[in-house]
């Protein structure tokens, strides 16, 4: 269903976003879902250094202030200590997502929670495994929903790039995780910096989609203007999660309402195939 704007529009949150403190909230996470892997090791990070780590340009008004922080700087601190002891970090680029969707290209915006914590599953994109790794349980009501509302047969891998490049920004709420270990970054800074870049994408003046399922991703809410933009929430596509009521994610409909949307603003619409 859509969610409507309050009497207080969620806007009024924009521009001010505090990056001294981390959020306390509580993280759950999804299996692991791992195909054997090959004698070769995963790939991992291996710099702790956002400088290095490519972006499209016009996020980088967002990302300065956030490295320059308190909270930036103690989460740069805190991947220099785990890298340093040894920890396998996934993704190998926690901001790929940046780096493919420009913030001026983003017509849609699709939440995550936690990168896979399996080796070679993480991509740096919320939901999506890299080719050639199993496709995870909720990828796969994500393709079910989709071929149910526009008839799009499932993909021949879980990789969503396609999605990326023409601009579905797959954001998790926290960017990197330790082998094994879901959440183990959590509370740790992410949340504010991703905060502040959905918080980003809704100041702009293009009327943009916001996928919100769960309760995770709809706790972001606050930070979309929902009289610009469109916000639509349903349940987690989670097995736990895809059909329970009062908004299952198996019959929301959200990617064909998410087409109707931009080609009713002069946004085209999303391949989703």
């Amino acid at each position: 269903m859509a969610r409507r704007p309050a009497s207080s529009p969620a806007s009024s949150n924009q521009g001010s976003l505090d990056f001294g403190t981390p959020p306390a909230a509580a993280y759950g996470a999804q299996p692991a879902v791992v195909d054997p892997a090959s004698d070769a090791p995963a790939p991992r990070l291996t710099d702790a250094d956002p400088d290095n780590w490519p972006v499209a340009t016009n996020w980088r008004p967002v990302l300065q202030p956030f490295w320059e922080s308190a909270t930036g700087q103690g989460l740069q601190a805190f991947l220099r200590e785990r890298l340093a002891a040894g920890a396998v970090i996934y993704p190998p680029q926690p901001m790929r997502a940046l780096e493919l969707t420009a913030l001026a290209d983003v017509r849609v915006v699709i939440l995550g929670q936690d990168p896979y914590h399996g080796p070679g599953q993480a991509e740096g994109l919320a939901f999506s495994v890299a080719p050639g790794v199993r496709v995870p349980p909720s990828l796969r009501n994500m393709f079910k929903e989709l071929q149910r509302d526009l008839g799009v047969p499932p993909a021949a891998d879980g990789s969503l790039l396609r999605w990326a490049r023409q601009g579905v920004l797959l954001l998790n709420t926290s960017l990197t995780v330790e082998d094994g270990a879901p959440a183990s970054h959590a509370r740790r800074g992410w949340e504010v910096l991703t905060d502040a870049l959905v918080a980003a994408v809704s100041a702009r003046a293009e009327p943009c989609v916001f996928l919100l399922w769960g309760a995770h991703a709809q706790a972001r809410g606050r930070l979309v203007d929902a009289r610009r933009h469109l916000v639509l929430t349903a349940n987690h596509p989670s097995p736990l999660a895809a059909l329970r009521p009062p908004e299952p994610f198996i019959g929301c409909g959200h990617f064909g309402r998410a087409n109707d949307f931009l080609r009713q603003h002069g946004r085209g619409e999303i391949a989703w195939g």
